[in-house]
């Protein structure tokens, strides 16, 4: 897919010559991932299709071929020759790659769902009867709907291989029929406003699924790997010469990858506000969908409000079309946001610069905590993507930063889930107001704390105003827009309806940022951070 310069000035990143390679602006987008979308490579793509299919020809002629090669060759053969994406999945031995740690809803939840092929609902009743959770009947409903999915999920799989097979390829061996596959049932996209418990119930069916073909991910986590993996196939290329041009596209192949190594995919925080996720996304997921991955996702927004402003939406548009023929949407939205319900605080995690003393009452609970550490305090390097993110003061797994050398800096969700990876206790001084003015930073500090949330790290602010005033709708940075107007081409009235320019998607995540702040200041919120008392359980 060829995407203009413009667009790609847009993400703040643009191509230089004829390197491929990319550089960000000084002004910097939401992750800052390697933001490599598939692009289309010169050359005549006539010539590798018809080398392609002489080469399948010549194996589908062998008659040793195994039936399911033979299907497998058919689907690759209708791609190569005529130039259609659709995808078969070969039937492989899957594996869940990395350790993904999921949350719950209590200490007492991890027991009861030792268990995967438990009843969900009877988990979630004795967590309401024991007042871990409080009874909604809204919570509920979802949670039956999931159970069924769970208990559809139990035998399935998807290794069987979902292909169309077409005229053309139906000619190639009139005598073999296609075995009829079987239909994969419908997942559930989940959405409602912040802290109605989505993401618990999300996590609550994915604890009784039983089925070893299963992942969950964060959204951002997910596209991250989804670029790498796309980044690490083009490297693999031999070299385009004069005489060896070739045009390569990825994103069916990685699609194909995820869904040889599972059959269920579970996000959390489904968002798209990054014009290199929302330029592939229609591809990815449809691949995905036609080799059989289900998909449970939970969101802030409704389908239809997906890159809501977005530039060149009318290219995402068809993706929300494919989202929702997969997945059934259910609203949840109780109106309460538990995160804001009376909890016990694990003390003082929140601190006012104008408080006297407050400098000094970080620096001691550091001291206090870096005393229970087995390594000297210092800075220490992260290398991310290959590039080295310096964190000034260390210890062990503790961190000591400043707002600005988390957020003041280009660094994005690679980083931020890197440094989740090395630390379980952060400490944020100088937490400015975030107006308007400050919109990268801005954008930066609530992928931080969505990245900090989904692995359980602890953090200790130390901010200019109090939490419910740390975000301010106003200000702005006029001249900024404006020199970003000029490179784009656009005229005033973009300004006023894109969200690159309004702000749209960070006022509206903002909200979500204070609300996963106040819970992580609660005390069941620090005893499951602390990772020593888990290497401890994990132990014994």
């Amino acid at each position: 897919m060829y995407i203009p310069l413009a667009v790609k000035r847009s993400h703040l990143f643009y191509f230089e010559g004829t390197s491929s390679k990319f550089r960000h602006r000084s002004v910097c987008h939401q992750d800052f991932r390697s933001a490599e979308t598939h692009l289309t490579l010169s050359g005549t793509q006539l010539l590798g299709n018809v080398n392609k299919a002489l080469a399948v020809q010549n194996i589908m002629a062998a008659s040793t071929v195994p039936a399911a090669l033979r299907r497998f060759m058919k689907g690759f053969l209708k791609d190569s020759a005529l130039g259609s994406r659709r995808i078969c999945s070969q039937s492989v031995s899957r594996t869940v790659k990395g350790c993904i740690s999921q949350r719950t809803c209590t200490s007492s939840s991890s027991s009861s769902s030792s268990s995967p092929s438990a009843d969900s609902v009877a988990h979630y009743d004795h967590l309401t009867q024991c007042g871990s959770l409080r009874e909604d009947a809204q919570q509920r409903l979802v949670l039956q709907q999931l159970q069924q999915l769970q208990h559809d999920l139990k035998t399935y799989s998807n290794s069987t291989g979902f292909m169309e097979v077409g005229a053309y390829t139906d000619s190639l061996d009139k005598s073999e029929k296609e075995e009829p596959n079987p239909r994969p049932p419908k997942g559930f996209y989940i959405y409602g406003d912040v802290g109605t418990g989505k993401t618990m119930l999300m996590d609550l069916f994915y604890s009784h699924v039983d089925n070893t073909s299963k992942k969950r991910v964060h959204f951002n986590g997910f596209m991250l790997d989804i670029h790498q993996r796309i980044h690490r196939r083009k490297q693999s290329l031999p070299k385009r010469t004069l005489g060896n041009m070739f045009t390569y596209d990825p994103i069916s192949p990685v699609a194909m990858e995820i869904s040889n190594e599972t059959c269920l995919l579970c996000f959390d925080e489904f968002q798209v506000t990054d014009i290199a996720d929302a330029m592939i996304l229609k591809q990815l997921f449809e691949t995905l969908f036609k080799t059989g991955v289900v998909v449970v996702a939970t969101s802030n927004r409704p389908p239809d409000d997906l890159y809501k402003n977005g530039l060149l939406r009318d290219t995402f548009l068809p993706f929300i079309d494919v989202l929702k023929e997969h997945c059934q949407t259910i609203c949840l939205d109780s109106g309460i946001d538990y995160r804001r319900q009376d909890k016990a605080v694990s003390g003082k995690l929140y601190y006012l610069a104008e408080e006297p003393g407050s400098e000094a009452f970080l620096d001691e609970l550091f001291e206090d905590l870096a005393s229970t550490q087995k390594s000297l305090a210092g800075p220490r390097v992260l290398t991310v993507l290959g590039r080295d993110v310096t964190v000034d003061r260390t210890c062990g797994s503790i961190a000591d930063c400043t707002f600005d050398e988390l957020c003041g800096r280009p660094l994005g969700a690679s980083d931020y889930l890197e440094m989740a990876r090395h630390f379980d206790t952060v400490f944020i001084r100088h937490v400015p107001v975030l107006s308007l003015k400050l919109k990268d930073q801005a954008r930066r500090f609530t992928v931080l704390v969505d990245n900090f949330y989904d692995n359980k790290v602890r953090v200790v602010l130390l901010a200019a105003v109090p939490l419910d005033r740390l975000f301010c709708h106003a200000g702005g940075d006029d001249e900024m827009d404006r020199q970003l107007l000029d490179d784009l081409g656009l005229s005033g009235e973009a300004a006023e309806r894109l969200t690159l320019f309004t702000a749209e998607e960070e006022i509206f995540a903002f909200r979500r940022t204070v609300s996963r702040l106040m819970e992580m200041q609660t005390e069941s919120y620090w005893i499951k951070g602390d990772r020593r008392q888990s290497t401890k359980h994990s132990n014994t």
